[in-house]
């Protein structure tokens, strides 16, 4: 099994300032609050967890998008954040990103051909007919027909607009594909297309994948692995099919809960499991497990010091002193 991603203790801590004249740092949000995972190569890690958990900032923190608190992100071997704002830009075409909002992540004022034409020249420095014949195999491999590559960003379904930017993201052909929330922004009728059409791209492609979603349905769907995240943190990390069937953290007992079934008479007679209270603010997170204050089962000495994500079960690891009593 070949390594290709490794992010260690990643921490984005915003800072939160007061005054207007003397301004202080009065706290900080802990958006992403000592993360640590490994992507093998091929695989597709799903990350799931409520809006606001700090998924999205993982992402482009991940991306380099933002710069980091602390920790590292190493991909095949080098530290993205260590590295010149040269030598990053030269990396890119190895890491991409297929963002929330087609509306928003397209240019309006550059055409099909434009958007991807200038991502296939960072990789491959070609032109002319080569340069066409290349953005017409990206747009087809996509399920868009090539002749519509003249046309602009507005001319374009949500879901076609969608296509387009996953085209764009494969045009440098990157080894580590990060997908934020790639169909939470389309209609339900088009959110299968998409998920089948970046889940066979991946297989055919060899692709690594970080795929963002807050359902974890769809997580299980396309996943190989799932991590799932609260305020910051990851709570639970394992095999798709298993976190989804055997959740080990009560967090990820009230995600599950909170699926609906297709059979109604199994989803009458199943136990749902209600969160009580908000989120807590990552400004002023609780002592100890930042899920305590709503955890049916947590006891005075989950408010002393935050657990650590470790291995419960063989490939399973979850970050909750009870795990066994539960």
């Amino acid at each position: 099994m070949t390594i290709l991603l490794e992010v260690d203790n990643l921490k984005k801590h915003f800072p939160v300032y007061e005054g207007i004249i003397f301004r202080r740092q009065a706290g900080s949000v802990k958006a992403v609050d000592g993360i640590s995972l490994r992507l093998a190569s091929g695989e597709i890690l799903g990350l799931v967890g409520e809006s606001g958990c700090g998924k999205s900032t993982l992402a482009r923190a991940i991306m380099q998008l933002v710069p980091l608190t602390d920790g590292a992100v190493v991909l095949e071997g080098r530290d993205l954040s260590k590295i010149g704002s040269a030598a990053l830009r030269a990396e890119r075409v190895n890491f991409q990103m297929i963002f929330q909002d087609p509306y928003a992540s397209l240019n309006p004022r550059m055409t099909v051909y434009d958007i991807l034409a200038e991502s296939v020249r960072t990789r491959h420095k070609i032109r002319g007919k080569r340069l066409a014949s290349k953005v017409a195999s990206l747009m087809e491999r996509v399920g868009l027909p090539a002749h519509q590559m003249r046309r602009y960003p507005h001319e374009f379904s949500g879901g076609q607009r969608q296509r387009i930017a996953i085209a764009r993201a494969l045009a440098p052909e990157p080894k580590l594909l990060i997908a934020d929330e790639p169909v939470s922004a389309l209609d339900v009728s088009i959110q299968s297309q998409i998920l089948n059409l970046i889940l066979n791209l991946c297989r055919d492609l060899g692709l690594t994948m970080i795929f963002i979603s807050h359902d974890i349905s769809v997580v299980k769907y396309i996943s190989d692995r799932i991590g799932v995240m609260y305020l910051g943190r990851l709570v639970e990390l394992g095999p798709a099919t298993e976190v989804v069937d055997k959740p080990l953290h009560p967090y990820t007992k009230a995600l599950v809960s909170a699926v609906p079934l297709p059979d109604p008479n199994l989803e009458r007679s199943r136990r749902r499991i209600i969160l009580e209270g908000d989120p807590p603010s990552p400004l002023n997170p609780p002592s100890g497990c930042a899920f305590h204050p709503r955890c049916a089962f947590a006891t005075d000495a989950c408010k002393l010091s935050p657990p650590v994500l470790e291995e419960k079960i063989p490939a399973r690891f979850a970050a909750c002193i009870r795990i066994g009593e539960i």
